[in-house]
């Protein structure tokens, strides 16, 4: 790979995108790579979560303007299928067992924003900044739509689409797109404390928490409570559980 670095410690598996002279734009073979990436570490069990983070001073700065430009002319095949390098990225993410965590410090534009949307979790510097300004070059934030209009509310989603206007981290934490602002300094420290600290967790007892997570969007009330009763079951049946529920009283009759 050589467009991102792939490494693993203490239960992390990482993701870095690595072209910081390119503001880490995204092309089809970066796309392409990051795929690779995450699913290499998903095969890795020592790896408990997944974390994106990037070179530089940006996280993304979009689509790489220069590998667009090069298709312009091309048939629409050729177009849908660059498109698709992308939006595998983002169905992969969500389909991994393990949650992945994006790490965002300095800029996170369009596709850049539309990465770090998809994430399961996101973890920003104060300083990071989060916009879908495709619409301003005549462009469309096509596949990130789907996740951006899950997450915010519509006309805020349409706000964002329409104007291309950017969100400090702070204002992204307040419309739910940003997980949580991380004042604490290093940045890169403290987003391992709290990736490890989820690394600490029963490995199948996380996995099942996001399978369930996502299995329950759309789901009417009554038929998510009936899911998630089959799940807690599910889960009841597990050497994780039996583990830990008696650890857990062994400590409490101790401390009695």
């Amino acid at each position: 790979m050589t467009r991102v670095r792939v490494s693993r410690s203490e239960g992390v598996g990482r993701v870095t995108l690595a072209r910081p002279e390119k503001k880490n734009a995204l092309d089809r073979a970066m796309a392409e790579e990051i795929v690779q990436g995450m699913e290499q570490l998903a095969h890795d069990p020592s790896v408990r979560v997944i974390v994106i983070d990037a070179e530089g001073d940006d996280f993304c700065a979009g689509a790489d303007l220069e590998a667009l430009e090069a298709l312009i002319d091309a048939p629409r095949e050729a177009q849908l299928e660059d498109a698709r390098a992308l939006g595998r990225v983002f169905t992969v993410i969500r389909q991994l067992p393990l949650p992945v965590i994006a790490a965002v410090q300095g800029r996170a534009l369009a596709g850049g924003a539309g990465l770090a949307t998809a994430c399961d979790m996101v973890l920003a510097h104060p300083g990071a900044t989060f916009a879908y300004p495709e619409v301003r070059i005549g462009f469309v934030p096509a596949m990130v739509m789907t996740i951006l209009r899950r997450i915010v509310p519509e006309r805020q989603a349409f706000d964002l689409a329409l104007t291309g206007r950017t969100l400090t981290a702070a204002e992204a934490e307040r419309m739910g797109l940003v997980t949580r602002v991380i004042a604490t300094e290093p940045f890169g420290a403290a987003v391992d404390d709290i990736c490890r600290t989820i690394a600490k967790s029963p490995p199948e007892a996380v996995r099942r928490t996001k399978k369930l997570f996502y299995e329950l969007e759309g789901r009417p009330f009554e038929s998510g409570v009936a899911h998630g009763a089959q799940a807690n079951a599910e889960a009841r049946m597990t050497e994780e559980f039996r583990v830990g529920v008696r650890r857990f009283l062994e400590r409490r009759r101790g401390a009695s």
